[in-house]
């Protein structure tokens, strides 16, 4: 089992055993995700481009619990919705390929 499976199951007993299933619908899913990553930019909000490349270690562990914050979501909304976010993930970059020629 990958450890991205693990996770979704993890975050799927986590789910049921508060009874949030009726909570976690598609929409409600996609706003909890938007809103999450707006607080992973806020944390990058009025920084440089050099500053956010140096981050310190308070800032880095903040940055890193939205991120963790941000993939609990998306893999609970691919998880609802039944699909496969890996092989989605992998598809698409084979996309980007055809569509971004390396130079």
């Amino acid at each position: 089992m990958s450890e991205l499976s693990i996770l979704r199951e993890r975050l799927r007993e986590f789910s049921e055993a508060r009874e949030w299933e009726i909570f976690h619908t598609p929409k409600n899913l996609a706003m909890a995700l938007a809103s999450e990553a707006g607080e992973l930019l806020a944390e990058f909000q009025w920084l440089t481009a050099q500053e956010s490349e140096k981050l310190s270690d308070e800032k880095l562990k903040a940055v890193e619990l939205e991120i963790a914050d941000v993939m609990i979501y998306l893999v609970r909304l691919a998880d609802v919705l039944g699909l496969d976010i890996f092989k989605a993930a992998m598809t698409k970059i084979e996309i980007n390929e055809g569509r971004f020629p390396p130079k």
